[in-house]
């Protein structure tokens, strides 16, 4: 799409200490359409960059002071800057600077003395490229606002449906039967298996869109592991399942053992999900929970460390890889969304931790939460 044929006019920073130089560039890309700013040196490059970000930037390397390289390094070292900006390197050396620039993030170059027709299509190049990843990132938008809405407004029925199933089998509008609480019962069971799926969706939505907020205080993992068992743990009985929770080395360090910073919430709904995945795949046998600190060397942190063994299925070793990717499902028939282990890998990353996996086909799975000790 040309210049004259866009609805916005593309808004180009030339940057160069020579201000003939300046002049000409301005010259040659006014008459192509394009708004076109002047400055004379690197620091003032940063500071329009700060303030009004251009589409393009044209940047010249040797400049006293600061040269382009230092400048495009810092435009793209800058979490302010939140879309792309191209920057096209003005360049009166050969392949060392070709080789630094590449380096520095620029985009391409271009060596003096220009030709005006290879400057213009460069330029031309370059916005298509601005362009194109503007639009993506548009889309991109969309997409999370469009999940973010779709989940809000399916939370709400389902919850209402949640209400109205207990109320039933409660039997507060009438008496049922022993049948129709069985039915409702697995009514109920399904509802809330979909409740959690929606409320994972939302929460990966919330991370995806750099929406999330943790609420940072003291989280005693100990306790927390000790609520979801005791939560989970009829799940497993009904499969037969055994279920143990090992903190002994915990009890022995006393009370701030196992005492991490971070989201309670989060640290919860993490050992949930492992849990509830380790019930699901496994068929006999049982899961085992650990839980223990860990003493790194003296320049590193200690860590508490969470793990989920199970006598389950396993993971085959082509699905190891990726198992944390969003939606990368198993090949287990009993596979979900997908979504469960990359929202905890999300979490435990967001926690400065780490979260890894161990398995055999056939011999079950280990995973392994580290997350840094409170000092």
């Amino acid at each position: 799409m040309s210049v004259v044929e866009s609805s916005k006019i593309d808004r180009i920073l030339a940057v160069d200490d020579t201000k003939d130089n300046l002049i000409l560039v301005q010259t040659i890309l006014e008459s192509e359409g394009y708004q076109v700013d002047l400055v004379e040196n690197g620091i003032a490059a940063l500071e329009y960059v700060a303030q009004a970000p251009p589409d393009l930037i044209l940047l010249d390397v040797m400049m006293p002071g600061m040269d382009g390289y230092e400048v495009t390094r810092r435009i793209r070292n800058n979490p302010e800057i939140k879309s792309y900006i191209p920057i096209l390197l003005i360049t009166a050396f050969h392949e060392s600077s070709v080789v630094e620039g590449l380096d520095a993030e620029a985009d391409d170059f271009i060596r003096k003395p220009f030709d005006t027709d290879e400057l213009t299509a460069r330029v031309r190049s370059l916005l298509r490229l601005k362009h194109s990843l503007d639009e993506q990132q548009k889309m991109a938008r969309q997409r999370e606002d469009f999940v973010s809405r779709l989940t809000h407004d399916l939370r709400t029925p389902l919850v209402a449906a949640d209400r109205m199933l207990t109320l039933f089998l409660e039997e507060t509008f009438c008496k049922i039967s022993p049948e129709m609480k069985q039915a409702i019962s697995v009514m109920i069971r399904s509802n809330q298996n979909l409740t959690q799926m929606v409320n994972t969706l939302l929460e990966v939505s919330r991370f995806e869109a750099g929406k999330k907020t943790l609420n940072w205080e003291s989280s005693n993992l100990k306790e927390i592991a000790q609520e979801v068992v005791s939560e989970l743990s009829p799940l497993a009985s009904e499969k037969h399942l055994s279920v143990k929770l090992d903190t002994h080395q915990l009890d022995e360090l006393g009370e701030t053992a196992g005492v991490v910073m971070g989201d309670p919430l989060e640290f919860r709904r993490v050992i949930s999900n492992l849990l509830g995945n380790a019930i699901k795949f496994t068929d006999t046998g049982g899961i085992e929970i650990r839980i223990r600190e860990q003493s790194a060397n003296p320049s590193g942190p200690d860590w508490v460390i969470i793990e989920v063994e199970d006598t389950g299925y396993g993971i085959a070793p082509e699905d190891q890889a990726t198992i944390f990717e969003r939606f990368r499902q198993g090949k287990n028939k009993r596979s979900g969304s997908g979504l469960g282990l990359h929202l905890s890998h999300r979490i435990v990353e967001a926690h400065n931790g780490k979260i890894e996996l161990k398995s055999e086909v056939g011999r079950g799975s280990v995973f392994t939460v580290r997350l840094p000790k409170q000092a």
